[in-house]
């Protein structure tokens, strides 16, 4: 008797000392590229009681993947009290890559991740060991303060406006029209103070002699220091070309305008604020440089200059300038200057003709130009033409400068040519 209960005991004791029963989870993971997952996952759970009435205290453990191999042993949570989810929280790389939730059953087989892994359960029970309830905003240290901290919609905040803060720190939605500029004060107002005036493009009148230098603006500059005078595209400098006696341009002698020069003018006006410099329109150098040769018997183009789309506007003026050089003596020869399809210049050249010069203008009209040339050489004579062309500039223009001689034996070279743009 005393034999049986000694045996007896022994056995309680050793059945209150076994572990609790344990699922193992085994599979091989893959990543979506078809490789296999590389890493670790940890596992963690909160405190419960297993079937064999087992204490699982809070804890987690990290197992690592290696070549997409996982195996763990787990215990049952599916019977546990009270039911209880783990968190496998995988990563990777060095960071997290993704979570699940396992619930996991009692198996004497090997289960795989598929036969675990459940949705996110409804409560919390595995966080909190219970039902889950509302968080109060105190409950959160530190939330109700930073909750104070943020500025909070005034009474006149709008979505698509701009935001002003107002004086007791909410925010509210600017007023005003769409056109408006923004005060730091949040306040809205037209843009800039005194609104800038300015002419630009200006025609000093008066008659363009050589002899004639005193020239009218329309308007008196105003500060005068902000004309700005163009002779030929050329800024004239004041003091040493010309000086100014309120709207009037006084040039001195030795920069008397000759015949065919254009004179452009642009300043600001009264009412400008003086503190802030104006754009006026300034001429463009649209091509320039030296050109090729030709030693050919027909008409060849050896420079050209291509006006891009859109830059040419109504009121603009295109100024040619273009220079050829002779060499030899046996062949006269020809040259043409070309506004798109249009000639503005065609000239026949004699044998003792070493240098011919010229220049022509295109005025831009709405539709079309105006053309004007003026050119001579070292035995040509002078000559002036005008004519209108009808090409569109819109889609731009090619500026073609053509030459051919009369005879082989001679060449024939654009030595420079420089297309400007005055607006």
């Amino acid at each position: 008797m005393t034999l049986r209960l000694f045996f007896a005991a022994v056995w309680l004791a050793s059945s209150a000392l076994a572990g609790p029963p344990l699922t193992t989870i085994q599979d091989v993971l893959y990543k979506a590229d078809g490789t296999r997952f590389n890493g670790t996952v940890t596992i963690s759970w909160t405190s419960f009681q297993a079937m064999n009435n087992s204490t699982i205290a809070t804890q987690s453990i990290t197992v690592k993947i290696v070549d997409g191999n996982l195996h763990v042993q787990l215990v049952p949570t599916t019977t546990s009290t009270p039911t209880t989810y783990y968190s496998a929280k995988y990563n990777s790389n060095g960071r997290v890559q993704f979570e699940e939730t396992w619930s996991v059953p009692s198996s004497a087989q090997p289960l795989r991740v598929q036969d675990v892994r459940v949705a996110t359960p409804s409560n919390v029970a595995a966080d909190t060991g219970g039902t889950s309830t509302p968080s109060q905003e105190s409950d959160i240290v530190g939330l109700i303060a930073d909750l104070g901290a943020r500025p909070l919609k005034g009474a006149g905040f709008a979505a698509g406006r701009t935001a002003v803060v107002d004086a007791l720190g909410a925010l509210e939605s600017a007023s005003g029209n769409a056109t408006d500029c923004m005060h730091v004060d949040g306040s809205s107002g037209p843009c800039g103070g005194a609104q800038p005036s300015f002419v630009d493009g200006d025609s000093p009148a008066g008659i363009v002699d050589g002899s004639n230098t005193s020239f009218t603006l329309s308007a008196v500059p105003d500060p005068a220091s902000s004309l700005a005078v163009y002779r030929n595209g050329v800024l004239q400098k004041t003091g040493q070309d010309y000086t100014l006696t309120g709207g009037t341009i006084q040039f001195v002698a030795a920069a008397a305008p000759q015949p065919g020069d254009t004179l452009l003018a642009g300043y600001r006006l009264t009412g400008t604020v003086a503190g802030t410099p104006q754009l006026y329109a300034a001429p463009q150098v649209l091509c320039g440089g030296t050109g090729a040769a030709t030693s050919g018997v027909t008409l060849t183009s050896i420079g050209t200059c291509a006006i891009p789309p859109g830059l040419l506007l109504p009121g603009d003026r295109v100024e040619i300038r273009f220079d050829f050089a002779h060499q030899g003596t046996v062949s006269g020869f020809s040259f043409e200057i070309h506004w798109g399809a249009t000639i503005i210049v065609h000239r026949d050249a004699a044998a003792g003709d070493a240098l011919v010069t010229g220049r022509a203008n295109a005025a831009i009209l709405a539709a079309g130009a105006q053309l004007d040339s003026q050119s001579w050489g070292t035995v040509l004579p002078f000559s002036a033409t005008v004519a209108s062309a009808t090409d569109s500039y819109t889609s731009g223009l090619t500026i073609d400068f053509q030459g051919m001689l009369a005879q082989t034996g001679d060449t024939l070279t654009l030595a420079n040519y420089t297309v400007v743009r005055l607006p």
